[in-house]
């Protein structure tokens, strides 16, 4: 459960902000947000001015959200009539996360607070979430061990003539019963994901989710993670899952295999293991995200197999590694076009998979919390392809 500790120190820091860019406050709407701020995820409004003790408006439930909220002003949300007068004459300049907020709500906020402007506060949000504190790393190893658990029992219940879907119901149960909460957020548009995947022959089909492995799904209505295609011998068996604790989630892959692997696949598995080493020998503060992932396509090409890098052929995707936290698309990303310097405290999915058709896809993916001395890993289980 959140602290008091830590709600203040976030809500002084999001104050920083707000009086560094000169915004009378922050309208957080978004529930991810307003659980990252106040320790509830109920269905609220959160306005922290500038200067002053911010406040709760919950829609419901009231009840448990007082029991939850780190916030000590937490109270029902008034009429429309009221709310305004919550606000003071001199609110002029309000913050509302503009990459995430429906434009049916702002219309509404718009019309509910008359004569504000309205600005965009995505990037100062986004920033301050990316660095964690030591009260989430703590969530986040939890996470890593819960996913690391499951991982390990695999060979367990991983048999021949199996389909994707069947592993996938194994993982997912034993994720759930190790008390996995499941939910994957996502702040990007029309991005989803349940928990995982678990894919082999079908690993390689592209689809919409924006990342090196798709896999075929089950309908063209949900095109994403496992389909109902045996897993054939002598293949790589992708388990890409997130263990997810009070929120925080971890991201990680493995590779299984009934039987053996080709020269090329273990050529690609050994380059994604290189590309995993120097990213995290470099994910140290001040490194600049685009150049480590730069550096990573300079590697894979290297290999002879830049074509194949982070995508089927054609359909690569142009990162390497992600931030995770309450989202699994958090800041930073090392990727191109992505200048931004790592800080300490940042946590990154470091990915580096190969898609090569008539062979299979093949990768690991650790997550790794960014220190002085280099990637701190916090999905702490071999590396090894596992051989059954």
């Amino acid at each position: 459960m959140l602290t008091n500790m830590e709600s203040e120190q976030r809500i002084i820091k999001l104050q920083q902000q707000l009086q560094t860019k000169g915004i009378d406050g922050a309208l957080i709407i978004f529930p991810i947000d307003i659980y990252y701020f106040t320790g509830t995820r109920q269905n609220s409004l959160l306005w922290v001015p500038a200067e002053g003790k911010p406040f709760l408006l919950v829609r419901k439930s009231l009840s448990r959200a007082v029991k939850e909220s780190m916030i000590e002003d937490t109270r029902p949300f008034p009429s429309s009539k009221e709310l305004p007068l919550l606000f003071g004459d001199g609110v002029r300049k309000v913050g509302i996360t503009f990459d995430v907020v429906p434009v049916a709500q702002y219309n509404f906020y718009a019309k509910a607070l008359p004569g504000r402007e309205f600005v965009d506060i995505s990037g100062i949000n986004r920033e301050l979430r990316s660095v964690k504190s030591a009260w989430e790393l703590e969530q986040m190893r939890s996470s890593g061990e819960m996913v690391c658990g499951v991982f390990r029992q695999v060979p367990e219940f991983l048999k021949p003539g199996m389909r994707e879907l069947d592993l996938s119901a194994e993982v997912e149960c034993h994720l759930r019963k190790a008390g996995s909460e499941g939910y994957v957020r996502m702040r990007a548009f029309n991005q989803e994901l349940l928990q995982g995947l678990s894919v082999a022959a079908t690993a390689g089909e592209p689809g919409f989710f924006d990342g090196a492995v798709t896999g075929l799904g089950l309908s063209s209505a949900s095109p994403h993670g496992a389909s109902r295609a045996v897993i054939p011998p002598d293949t790589p068996i992708i388990l890409d899952y997130t263990g997810i604790s009070n929120g925080y989630l971890v991201d990680m892959t493995r590779i299984f295999c009934l039987g053996t692997l080709s020269d090329e696949l273990r050529h690609a598995f050994d380059t994604a293991l290189a590309i995993q080493q120097y990213l995290v020998e470099n994910l140290k503060p001040g490194a600049i995200c685009e150049e480590l992932f730069l550096k990573s396509l300079e590697m894979a090409t290297a290999a002879g197999l830049e074509k194949n890098y982070m995508g089927a052929p054609g359909e690569n995707a142009k990162f390497v590694g992600h931030g995770v936290g309450l989202e699994l698309d958090e800041f930073p990303v090392l990727a191109q076009g992505f200048k931004s310097p790592l800080q300490a405290g940042q946590v990154i999915a470091i990915e580096p998979k190969f898609v090569i058709p008539g062979h299979g896809v093949i990768g690991i993916e650790n997550t790794f919390a960014v220190s002085e001395g280099g990637g701190i890993k916090l999905t702490d289980l071999p590396d090894d392809i596992v051989y059954l």
